[in-house]
């Protein structure tokens, strides 16, 4: 059975799509940006802020799981600006301390012009 997050800890979708669903011992999370989760306006200008902003979004989703970041086992990450990888990791590692699987890749755009998107997967409890 499939079981909807919604928390107010993260963005609401801002399309046709849960902010994650568990099923079959796993948490799908659909990607986060840099929007507050509260007015649902972006979250700073650099790389830094938005991946910050990002991360913490994450995290509401993970809590609202009785998760945390030591659960997730594959993030994929899409970055605007390939340029940006390393300001990204310096935020990233912060968070994802347990080294998770991982794929990060440049687009061309991320929605409303933003810099950053973070997916993950985690392992329920």
């Amino acid at each position: 059975m499939l079981q909807v997050t919604h928390t107010d800890n993260a963005p609401a979708a801002i399309g046709p799509y849960s902010q994650a669903i568990a099923v079959n011992g796993f948490l799908f999370a659909s990607g986060q940006v840099a929007l507050d989760p509260k007015s649902g306006e972006t979250v700073g200008t650099t790389i830094e802020e938005q991946a910050e902003r990002c991360c913490q979004s994450v995290k509401g989703i993970l809590e609202a799981n009785g998760l945390t970041f030591d659960d997730v086992v594959k993030t994929t990450c899409f970055l605007a600006d390939m340029g940006d990888f390393a300001a990204f990791n310096a935020v990233y590692g912060k968070y994802f301390t347990s080294k998770p699987a991982r794929s990060c890749v440049a687009v061309k755009a991320i929605p409303k012009n933003l810099l950053c998107e973070i997916e993950i997967t985690a392992a329920l409890r």
